[in-house]
C-alpha cells in the first residue's frame, strides 16, 4: 500500500501505483507515473509526463521535467532483472528528457546521484555511475556505466564519458568533447580525442580558491605533465613539495589511485 503524506498534490490523471512513497508537500502532475517501489522526499515536484520507475530514491526539493524517464533499468546485456537501484540527492534540476538507469547487479547495484545537481535536457546517466555534488551536466552529455563525476563538475553540451572514467572535482569538459581517460581535478579538456588544455582556472576562482594557491597548482600541473618521467612517477615524486596545498594533493591523490582508464594528458599519447 502506497504511503502518501496527507500535503502531497496529486493530479486526477497521473498514476502512483501501491507501494510507492511521497513526501510532505509533494507535487505530482498530469500523465506522471510512478512505480511502485518509488520513494520521493518532501517538496519533490513532477512536471506533466514525468516518469519515475524502478527502486527509485529521490531526495527532497528536487524537480524532475517533462518526459524524463528516472531510474529506468540499466541498458546492459548484463542485466537480468535484478533488484537494483538509483538514489537522487536533494534539490536537484532534472529537465526535460533526462535518463537516468539503475545500478547493476555486478558492480554494487547501486547508481548514486548527489545533492544540488543540475541535469539539462536529454542528458543521460548510465548504471553504476558515481555523480557528486554541485555537477552540471548540459544538454545532451553522455556518460557510459561505471563513470565517476566527482563534484562541482562542468561537462559541456554533447560531451561523451567513456565507461569507467573518472572526471575529477572542478573539472570543466567543453562541449562535444569525447572524455576516453581520467581527468584530473581542476582540469579542463576539449575536443575529439579529448585532450587536457590546462586548469579550469574560472572554476578555481569561482570556487574561492585565491591567486597564490592557484599559481601553486599551475606549478604542479606543469611539474607532472612537463617531467620526464610518467605522468604517475612525476605525481609521486612531487607529493612532499606541494604537501601543504590542498588542491594539488587532491590531484595527486586522483592521480594516484587505481583506475580502469590512462589519464588525460595534453598530448595525444596517454601517459600512465
Amino acid at each position: 500500500m502506497s504511503r502518501i503524506a496527507a500535503s502531497a498534490s496529486i493530479h486526477a490523471m497521473a498514476v502512483v501505483e501501491d507501494g510507492a512513497v511521497i513526501g510532505e508537500n509533494a507535487k505530482i502532475g498530469p500523465f506522471c507515473h510512478v512505480g511502485p517501489h518509488v520513494v520521493l522526499g518532501d517538496n519533490v515536484e513532477l512536471l506533466a509526463h514525468a516518469v519515475v520507475a524502478g527502486r527509485t530514491t529521490i531526495g527532497k526539493g528536487t524537480r524532475i521535467f517533462p518526459m524524463a524517464v528516472v531510474g529506468g533499468d540499466p541498458q546492459s546485456v548484463h542485466h537480468g532483472g535484478e533488484e537494483t537501484t538509483l538514489s537522487v540527492g536533494d534539490n536537484c534540476t532534472i529537465r526535460e528528457g533526462v535518463t537516468m538507469n539503475t545500478g547493476t547487479a555486478d558492480f554494487g547495484g547501486k547508481t548514486i546521484v548527489g545533492n544540488n545537481n543540475l541535469f539539462l535536457a536529454n542528458s543521460h546517466i548510465a548504471h553504476d555511475c558515481r555523480v557528486g555534488d554541485h555537477v552540471i551536466m548540459s544538454n545532451n552529455v553522455m556518460l557510459a556505466g561505471h563513470v565517476v563525476i566527482e563534484d562541482r563538475v562542468i561537462l559541456g553540451g554533447g560531451s561523451a564519458v567513456h565507461q569507467f572514467t573518472r572526471v575529477g572535482r572542478h573539472a570543466f569538459v567543453g562541449g562535444l568533447s569525447a572524455v576516453s581517460y581520467d581527468v584530473i581535478p581542476y582540469g579542463m579538456l576539449n575536443g575529439n580525442p579529448g585532450l587536457l588544455g590546462g586548469l579550469n582556472v574560472v572554476g578555481m576562482t569561482r570556487a574561492g580558491v585565491d591567486r597564490a594557491t592557484i599559481h601553486i597548482v599551475r606549478r604542479a600541473y606543469k611539474a607532472i605533465f612537463e617531467g620526464t618521467g610518467s605522468v604517475r612517477d612525476n605525481a609521486a615524486a612531487i607529493r612532499e613539495e606541494y604537501a601543504d596545498c590542498e588542491q594539488v594533493m587532491h590531484i595527486l591523490d586522483f592521480i594516484a589511485a587505481e583506475s580502469d582508464r590512462a589519464l588525460s594528458s595534453p598530448t595525444r599519447g596517454q601517459k600512465g
